[in-house]
């Protein structure tokens, strides 16, 4: 593939154009290309769903958007739920990579993701395409996607802004969720990737975010995502999703998707001739829409060789650090491909689960099965199969019990199965919710008939959302969670069960024990169209921990062949205050080599003015190490990560105080602790009668001046006053300072009241140290 440069820079001004040219850029020109205007020199833009490898669009009179299947074969790397897993932001960059040649050798300028949605509840029946329930990993791994897929010159569009976390109702539900935890859970991820590595073009979502359409919502879309953060790209509708489209454009939305054969365009041209849209609206999202045609198609790209070799290499090499050890208790694995003998049980083994269904389907290049990757490996090991239950869409002419006498006699003969276990198509997928996060009742059944006749089980998992293993993990020695793996996840798993692959991935979600436990499960998916976000902050496995919660596997859990050691655990401020470099050393003690993800929260401060999660991840790092060998892991705190957003101050806020920093291998494995002292910010609260004595005394400029009042108003009389009583301080403390000064003994007058604000908000606002 080659590059030329363009003679026409992105940035040249919009040429001459007629309103009804103009109106025909805000909307698409067909399902996956916008329009082109060739009298002025506009190209068209080429988009593709894409997020873990291309399906290359049918365009309309052929399937169309309603039409998930590819035109031609293309790389399908582990889709988002497993390349979470992996922890590792640079294999997620060279994978983007590889998408933008394929998408440049099949003339595709935009790849329509990553989606970084936040895994608000394990029922969303996308949660295969979304990375994580942590923003801060999130925003790692999706940004990472954006750098690999613009770095070689093809756009990403990031989706779906914003609070999409569910497909019941989802093209019209609202999601009704309160400042604090839109800013903190929900728009962080965002914020972090529009800010840090610049998407060329936004998104918009389906649903509802307090009551407004999203494809409507300025206060999200210009005054948030643009004024705010300063997103200079274009805001694209999902499909289908514009309810009116002139409000749409009033709103920040600059092209709906898909065509909707010219009737846009005229509402646009009629609302302008009328006078009910200002045309410098229209100007302006034209201006975005001509310079994000000019930069997609800037590239002149030749040749299509897609080297589907060596990209098929690279999406196993993913997908074997996509694979989670959830457990090897006994040692059971890696198995020995020397000697014994192995029981391949489950359909899925031989015909996997690779991708989830919907949108991002891909047609793969080739297709790895975890039975050929074992039997490949295998040395001097007999590996026998057995489907052991039916699968949908795999023909054959026995039951499922004639299936399961047959699995549960091979177990009985061998020396280790490996049980493959995991959920149909049917039952994930876009476009709808699970109902539950079982496993097939007749695998379950299958799985406790074997453990009867062999012990030496190891069950292997595929899923794209989270499946309950309770309460049989606990009966099984080994168990591997193998996600979706894309097309060469057979051989990954192979790699992982015989130990040609030391697994090092790490869980991006909590796995519960139940349903019933989930932060979420009493809000969701809501009712009459609107979803209540009741759990606030508290999502995944801040919820889990904050309520103490037993779980199965916690966030940021994954085991090794290998163990590893924390020790000197040190956190040294910058000497601008502005961020803490964190170093730990991991040692190797095991006997292999080993991949250690190294996780880094923080707790505090103590007193905090909002309620708070017990950790939060802050940063994570990787290191490889021999047997034996130490090194250090190093990352970078910034004291800004450590803020909250206050709804009251309108803006972030870094609390002073003594905060926590932990080194950990999960969220409740941590392994070491230090303190340190953050100086907060100044308040930006403006004080007035309205506030309470609480919020009055918390002020850093009020809390003094109201103090000396207090002390004065007690010196100028003999009588005690009714403020000297701790407990009716207490009492008083939420009680607005307007109320008190009514009071025939309080210490503040009316008038006194009004002084102390005025002189509040005169005096600088300076920091706190707690």
């Amino acid at each position: 593939m080659t590059q030329q440069t363009p003679s026409t820079p992105a940035t040249a001004p919009a040429p001459p154009l007629t309103l009804a040219e103009k109106a025909s850029l805000t909307s698409g020109a067909g399902d996956f290309v916008t329009q082109a205007v060739a009298s002025a020199g506009l190209p068209a833009v080429t988009m593709s769903d894409g997020p873990h490898g291309l399906r290359l669009p049918k365009e309309s009179g052929d399937g169309g958007q309603l039409d998930l299947h590819s035109t031609a074969p293309a790389t399908c790397f582990p889709p988002a739920v497993a390349l979470g897993s992996s922890w590792d932001p640079d294999l997620v960059r060279r994978v983007a990579g590889v998408i933008a040649a394929e998408a440049a050798a099949h003339g595709v300028h935009v790849v329509l993701g990553p989606g970084i949605n936040i895994k608000r509840s394990p029922l969303c029946g996308r949660n295969f395409e979304y990375f994580s329930e942590d923003p801060w990993l999130t925003a790692q791994m999706g940004g990472a996607m954006v750098r690999g897929l613009q770095e070689a010159g093809v756009g990403a569009a990031l989706k779906h802004y914003a609070a999409n976390n569910q497909e019941t109702d989802r093209m019209r539900i609202s999601a009704d969720v309160d400042e604090r935890p839109l800013r903190e859970i929900y728009l962080r991820a965002f914020e972090r990737i529009v800010r840090r590595d610049r998407p060329w073009s936004v998104m918009a979502a389906y649903n509802g975010v307090n009551g407004v359409p999203m494809s409507e919502n300025t206060r999200l879309l210009t005054d948030i995502l643009r004024s705010q953060w300063g997103f200079d790209g274009v805001v694209m509708s999902d499909w289908g999703a514009v309810r009116d489209r002139v409000a749409a454009l009033r709103a920040g939305l600059d092209l709906q998707m898909p065509g909707t054969g010219g009737r846009g365009d005229r509402e646009v041209v009629a609302a302008v001739s009328a006078g009910d849209l200002d045309e410098t609206v229209l100007d302006t999202a034209v201006e975005r829409l001509v310079r994000f045609a000019r930069r997609a198609t800037q590239a002149v790209h030749t040749g299509g060789d897609t080297r589907a070799g060596e990209h098929h290499r690279l999406a196993g090499e993913a997908a074997d650090r996509c694979v989670v050890l959830l457990k090897n208790d006994t040692g059971l694995l890696p198995l020995d491909p020397a000697s014994g003998t192995v029981a391949v049980i489950g359909e899925l083994a031989r015909t996997p689960r690779y991708q989830g269904a919907g949108s991002s389907q891909v047609t793969p290049t080739r297709l790895d099965t975890p039975l050929d990757g074992l039997l490949r490996l295998a040395e001097g090991a007999r590996v026998d199969f057995a489907p052991g239950y039916p699968l949908a869409g795999v023909t054959g002419g026995d039951t499922e019990q004639d299936l399961a006498e047959e699995a549960v006699r091979l177990a009985a003969t061998s020396d280790t199965v490996v049980l493959f276990l995991g959920l149909a198509a049917q039952d994930e997928s876009e476009g709808f919710d699970r109902d539950h996060i079982d496993l097939p009742a007749g695998q379950v059944r299958l799985l406790e008939r074997i453990l009867a006749v062999n012990p030496r089980v190891c069950v292997v998992l595929s899923n794209g959302g989270v499946v309950r293993t309770a309460p049989w993990h606990t009966e099984v020695p080994a168990l591997i969670e193998g996600w979706l793996l894309g097309q060469a996840g057979g051989g990954a798993l192979a790699r992982v069960l015989f130990g040609a692959v030391n697994p090092s991935g790490k869980l991006a979600e909590t796995i519960p024990l139940r349903l019933e436990d989930a932060p979420s499960h009493l809000s969701f998916p809501g009712e009459e169209g609107r979803v209540r976000y009741g759990e606030g902050v508290f999502v995944g496995y801040r919820g889990y921990d904050a309520r103490g919660c037993e779980v199965a596997f916690p966030f940021g859990h994954g085991l090794s062949y290998t163990s590893f050691a924390y020790s000197r655990l040190r956190v040294e401020p910058r000497e601008d205050g502005e961020a803490f470099t964190v170093t730990v050393t991991v040692t190797n003690t095991g006997h292999r080599p080993g991949r250690e993800v190294v996780q880094f929260y923080t707790a505090g401060p103590a007193g905090s003015e909002v309620a708070r999660p017990p950790r939060e991840l802050r940063a994570f790092t990787s290191v490889f190490l021999a047997p034996g060998e130490s090194r250090e892991a190093a990352v970078e705190l910034a004291r800004a990560d450590l803020a909250h957003y206050s709804e009251r101050e309108g803006g972030w806020r870094v609390e002073g105080g003594a905060y926590r920093v932990e080194a950990g291998a999960s969220s409740r494995d941590i392994r070491l602790s230090a303190e340190v002292t953050v100086t907060g910010d100044p308040s930006r609260l403006r004080l007035s009668g309205r506030n309470t004595l609480a919020e009055w005394l918390r002020h850093p400029v009020g809390g003094p001046l109201l103090r000396d009042r207090f002390a004065r108003a007690k010196g100028q009389r003999a009588e005690s006053s009714a403020m000297d009583d701790p407990v009716l301080r207490r009492f008083l403390a939420g009680m607005p300072l307007d109320v008190i000064s009514e009071f025939p003994q309080s210490p503040v007058s009316p008038e006194g009241v009004a002084e102390l604000a005025a002189l509040a908000a005169a005096e600088p606002p300076r920091g706190t140290a707690g």
